[in-house]
Protein backbone atom coordinates (compact mmCIF):
# COMPACT_ATOMS: atom_id res chain seq x y z
CA UNK A 1 0.00 0.00 0.00
CA UNK A 2 1.23 3.44 -1.06
CA UNK A 3 0.59 6.52 1.33
CA UNK A 4 0.44 9.86 -0.02
CA UNK A 5 0.27 13.38 1.76
CA UNK A 6 -0.11 16.35 0.58
CA UNK A 7 -0.72 19.71 2.25
CA UNK A 8 -2.33 23.04 0.85
CA UNK A 9 -2.50 26.26 2.98
CA UNK A 10 -6.04 28.08 2.24
CA UNK A 11 -6.42 31.49 2.77
CA UNK A 12 -7.63 30.94 6.44
CA UNK A 13 -5.98 27.61 7.43
CA UNK A 14 -4.06 24.68 6.23
CA UNK A 15 -5.80 21.38 4.93
CA UNK A 16 -3.41 18.01 5.17
CA UNK A 17 -4.84 15.03 3.04
CA UNK A 18 -3.37 11.63 3.84
CA UNK A 19 -4.37 8.94 1.07
CA UNK A 20 -3.55 5.13 1.54
CA UNK A 21 -3.55 3.71 -2.03
CA UNK A 22 -3.69 0.22 -3.32
CA UNK A 23 -3.61 -0.53 -6.92
CA UNK A 24 -5.13 2.85 -7.82
CA UNK A 25 -7.62 2.88 -5.11
CA UNK A 26 -8.05 5.18 -2.54
CA UNK A 27 -8.32 2.70 0.31
CA UNK A 28 -7.92 5.35 2.83
CA UNK A 29 -8.27 8.89 2.79
CA UNK A 30 -7.82 11.33 6.31
CA UNK A 31 -8.53 15.16 5.93
CA UNK A 32 -7.17 17.26 8.91
CA UNK A 33 -6.04 20.83 9.13
CA UNK A 34 -6.78 24.54 10.99
CA UNK A 35 -9.72 25.60 8.91
CA UNK A 36 -13.28 25.74 10.02
CA UNK A 37 -16.52 23.76 8.78
CA UNK A 38 -19.83 23.57 9.56
CA UNK A 39 -21.23 21.15 9.88
CA UNK A 40 -18.55 19.82 11.89
CA UNK A 41 -19.29 15.68 10.53
CA UNK A 42 -18.72 17.40 7.25
CA UNK A 43 -15.57 16.14 7.01
CA UNK A 44 -15.64 12.28 8.15
CA UNK A 45 -18.64 12.11 5.75
CA UNK A 46 -15.71 13.65 2.74
CA UNK A 47 -13.56 11.29 3.55
CA UNK A 48 -16.18 8.53 3.51
CA UNK A 49 -17.16 9.70 0.03
CA UNK A 50 -13.75 9.61 -1.61
CA UNK A 51 -12.83 5.93 -0.60
CA UNK A 52 -12.86 3.79 -2.66
CA UNK A 53 -12.84 5.66 -6.17
CA UNK A 54 -9.85 5.73 -8.64
CA UNK A 55 -7.39 8.56 -7.38
CA UNK A 56 -7.68 10.45 -10.75
CA UNK A 57 -11.37 10.72 -10.05
CA UNK A 58 -11.05 12.00 -6.32
CA UNK A 59 -11.03 15.83 -7.29
CA UNK A 60 -14.61 15.39 -9.35
CA UNK A 61 -15.99 13.72 -6.23
CA UNK A 62 -15.42 16.59 -4.09
CA UNK A 63 -16.81 18.41 -6.60
CA UNK A 64 -20.39 16.78 -6.61
CA UNK A 65 -19.74 16.53 -2.66
CA UNK A 66 -20.32 20.22 -2.59
CA UNK A 67 -22.24 20.28 -5.11
CA UNK A 68 -25.21 18.90 -3.72
CA UNK A 69 -24.63 20.02 0.15
CA UNK A 70 -25.89 23.54 0.37
CA UNK A 71 -25.60 23.29 4.34
CA UNK A 72 -21.96 23.65 4.51
CA UNK A 73 -20.16 26.74 5.73
CA UNK A 74 -16.37 26.88 4.84
CA UNK A 75 -15.16 30.86 5.41
CA UNK A 76 -12.16 31.39 3.82
CA UNK A 77 -11.93 27.66 2.26
CA UNK A 78 -13.18 26.77 -1.16
CA UNK A 79 -13.37 23.30 -2.70
CA UNK A 80 -10.75 24.20 -5.13
CA UNK A 81 -8.39 24.24 -1.55
CA UNK A 82 -9.37 20.77 -1.27
CA UNK A 83 -8.56 19.60 -4.61
CA UNK A 84 -5.12 21.34 -4.45
CA UNK A 85 -4.30 19.51 -1.14
CA UNK A 86 -5.60 16.63 -3.33
CA UNK A 87 -3.25 17.32 -6.24
CA UNK A 88 -0.16 17.84 -3.71
CA UNK A 89 -0.81 14.53 -2.29
CA UNK A 90 -0.35 12.75 -5.50
CA UNK A 91 2.44 14.45 -7.01
CA UNK A 92 5.03 11.91 -5.36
Amino acid sequence: MKHHVGEHKARKGLIRVEIDEENGIAENVKITGDFFIHPEETIGELEKELKGHKLEELEHVIDEFFAVRMDIGMPYVNVEDFKIAIKNALKD
